[in-house]
């Protein structure tokens, strides 16, 4: 099926932007005409690709289709290099929070000639966005690539299962046993979060299912800790300076958690992202540890 190319822009330019007026804006044509462009995309491919509202967003279908438009005209960008009366092209990624607090945005800002829409999931689950078709790229947690996929090993992020000073004292005056882990409260960054029970497994051998406060911010996380509401997984390059100057000690000094990661790229967009490729892998080979515990 031959896709309009006006059609698609505009659609991908609602989804990014948020409204038809916004869109109309960004591409120099009025709301009417982008409303008749995404009516005849409609048409065309026979569903609903936008969802009307403040703002709105797109079906699975319009956010596959709206991608495809952006990864087009990165790839003609590659092909024709962008002038600079050209809008950067914008590429869709998905990626750990904690990937994004501790080493990505030096990577990123080695490609000011394109534009980053990033996707925040966990490191587990973020190669679902490729599986998908909802993102080109994504830095993962799964050592097996996503079906179009080409996979690069980057190395391992080191954790520490830190808390602060006050809270050791308080819950684990008689030791980091299974019996005061399990009655510790614990901060738990979301549903998905899996780094506290991976620690608690390796640590114990047994499943625990202490009291758990949800924090979703990574920075949070580590204040969180630091400030005695909880202990927490935390990456080493964000809690470095805090365990140096004895804001936060280790529940476990022989025992930190590496979790090894991946950059997965689907493999029609791969030479087009081959320099973003290159600063994403020295990025991590100087941020994580090649040689995962």
């Amino acid at each position: 099926m031959q896709l309009d190319s006006a059609q698609l822009t505009a659609l991908a330019s609602i989804l990014r932007l948020g409204s038809f007026d916004a869109a109309a804006a960004a591409l120099g044509v009025t709301p009417s005409a982008i409303s008749q462009r995404v009516k005849a995309l409609e048409d065309r491919v026979g569903t609903t690709l936008v969802l009307r509202g403040q703002p709105c967003t797109g079906t699975p279908t319009g956010q596959r289709l709206a991608k495809h438009a952006e990864d087009v005209a990165l790839l003609e960008a590659q092909a024709l290099g962008v002038s600079g009366n050209t809008s950067p092209p914008r590429l869709r990624l998905a990626v750990p929070a904690d990937v994004l607090a501790t080493w990505l945005i030096p990577a990123l800002a080695q490609i000011p000639e394109m534009l980053f829409d990033l996707v925040i999931d966990d490191q587990d689950t973020s190669a679902d966005w490729l599986r998908r078709g909802e993102v080109s790229a994504a830095v993962t947690g799964q050592a097996r690539a996503a079906p179009g996929c080409d996979l690069r090993p980057l190395g391992a992020l080191r954790y520490h299962p830190t808390a602060s000073p006050a809270y050791m004292k308080k819950w684990f005056a008689q030791g980091v046993t299974t019996e005061t882990l399990g009655q510790a409260p614990m901060l738990t960054f979301n549903r998905k979060d899996q780094l506290q029970g991976r620690w608690l497994m390796q640590k114990t051998g047994q499943r625990l299912t202490p009291p758990s406060h949800h924090l979703p911010s990574s920075h949070g996380f580590v204040a969180a800790a630091r400030e005695g509401l909880g202990w927490g997984m935390n990456p080493a390059p964000l809690v470095a300076e805090d365990m140096e100057m004895g804001r936060l000690v280790s529940l476990d000094e022989a025992l930190p958690l590496d979790v090894p990661l991946y950059w997965q790229v689907a493999r029609i967009m791969a030479p087009a992202l081959a320099p973003l490729t290159a600063a994403i892998r020295a990025a991590a080979r100087e941020a994580l540890v090649q040689e995962a515990r």
